[in-house]
């Protein structure tokens, strides 16, 4: 179904709307949309489906956009549309597919409008916040995660809380399921972060450490940051550093593994989940409720 709506009136543009569609994804936003439905009386509702392919329509969009903003090669092991074809036709396929799912949310109604619109202005608002550094006296944990929760929080809440309104849920499973969806959806990128530093690329199919070789802050690395500790003084001159050289990239990443930072790290993702979970109390002990506490869980504690 998703594949039908990277079709256009051109063969050109219908190549390059299904180029990262094509390459697969975990499909986790359409799956707690399909999930969280499961809470109302009717989870095989038509509307149910169609919410499931706005929010991965406008996932996959926003990637065609990250992709052109961080420069990159490499999406799910294939070449992003940037690098295939180039950055013009990266943006404005990522445009065209927005307005793919703005065409199916308007099928949804004028509630589902709304939403999505607070939802893509919060998406973006969290892409631009990326690009600047915090604030003077801004906490830099604080801003990384409130951009954490703009780019990715924000979407997959709109999941959690789209199943469960075209799902016939109440209005306080809907509540708490769009906060739900907002705490796991921010842990499913934290859990990224430890990942870029604590996998082995034989298990998890990632390359340790990419996001640190690129400067791009994460979680464990802004909380070594924190840190006063003297004895950690070489791995924040590492970090403050030119981590593209190979030699000084193995370096820092061997000292973030032993660091508290990544046992901190965890722990924080792991009482998001707790928090998240807690927020399931309005729903009545069953399959659905249990399935929903493990998809958190899995988000938390994921290898790959």
């Amino acid at each position: 179904m998703l594949e039908r709506y990277c079709h256009s009136r051109t063969d050109y543009v219908s190549r390059a709307a299904a180029h990262l569609m094509a390459a697969g994804g975990k499909r986790f936003r359409p799956l707690l949309v399909l999930l969280a439905a499961e809470t109302g009386p009717d989870p095989d509702a038509d509307e149910v489906l169609t919410a499931a392919c706005v929010v991965e329509l406008t996932h996959v969009a926003s990637l065609y956009h990250d992709d052109v903003m961080d420069e990159a090669d490499l999406r799910r092991g294939a070449d992003t549309a940037n690098a295939r074809w180039d950055n013009h036709v990266a943006i404005l396929t990522g445009d065209f597919l927005f307005g793919r799912s703005s065409e199916l949310t308007a099928d949804l109604g004028p509630e589902a409008v709304r939403i999505q619109a607070l939802t893509f202005q919060r998406l973006v608002e969290g892409q631009i916040l990326e690009t600047v550094e915090p604030a003077a006296g801004e906490d830099p944990l604080a801003h990384y995660l409130e951009v954490v929760a703009g780019k990715t929080g924000s979407l997959i809440a709109t999941s959690a809380e789209y199943g469960a309104m075209f799902g016939g849920a109440t209005a306080e499973v809907r509540a708490a399921l769009k906060q739900y969806g907002e705490i796991v959806g921010s842990a499913f990128q934290l859990s990224d972060d430890i990942l870029d530093i604590a996998s082995e690329s034989s298990t998890s199919g990632k390359t340790p450490g990419t996001d640190l070789r690129e400067g791009v802050p994460t979680l464990p690395v802004l909380m070594a940051r924190a840190s006063t500790d003297p004895g950690d003084a070489r791995l924040l001159e590492l970090l403050d550093g030119d981590l593209t050289d190979d030699d000084l990239h193995a370096e820092a990443l061997e000292l973030l593994r032993k660091h508290s930072a990544m046992d901190e790290a965890r722990s924080y993702v792991l009482a998001q989940s707790d928090a998240a979970k807690a927020l399931l109390a309005v729903l009545q002990p069953g399959s659905v409720r249990a399935a929903l506490e493990a998809f958190a869980d899995i988000v938390a504690t994921r290898s790959a």
